[in-house]
């Protein structure tokens, strides 16, 4: 097998929400702390080294479960890998604030899987 580029391991998982301020206070209480992040379009708590973030989404269909991201120094590095062994791009990688950008994958087997790169 050839040489790839590491990843920091799975630090950060989104999980979709129909209704953001209910899940909002359900994590809250499940984690004992309040959000780190607090916006209309993402809440985050920072729990023991991993980031929890909730994401509404607006069909029923996007509730599809919680999506685990690798965290990765290059992302685009780590898609060409994984799609090269089989992993189909999903959602391409994009910024979503602070210099952080993410992307999503299949893997052969269908499941959704993320990758992560701060700046």
């Amino acid at each position: 097998m050839d040489a790839t580029t590491p990843t920091e391991g799975i630090r950060t998982v989104v999980h979709p929400v129909s209704d953001l301020a209910a899940a909002k206070a359900m994590y809250a209480a499940l984690l004992g702390m309040e959000p780190t992040t607090d916006s209309p379009y993402y809440v985050g708590f920072e729990a023991a080294g991993q980031q929890i973030g909730l994401a509404p989404v607006s069909k029923p269909e996007e509730l599809t479960g919680p999506v685990s991201y690798w965290h990765v120094a290059d992302i685009d590095a780590k898609l060409a890998e994984v799609t090269a062994a089989g992993g189909s791009v999903k959602d391409a990688p994009k910024h979503v604030g602070n210099g952080r950008r993410v992307a999503t994958f299949t893997d052969p087997s269908g499941n959704v899987l993320g990758l992560l790169q701060d700046a």
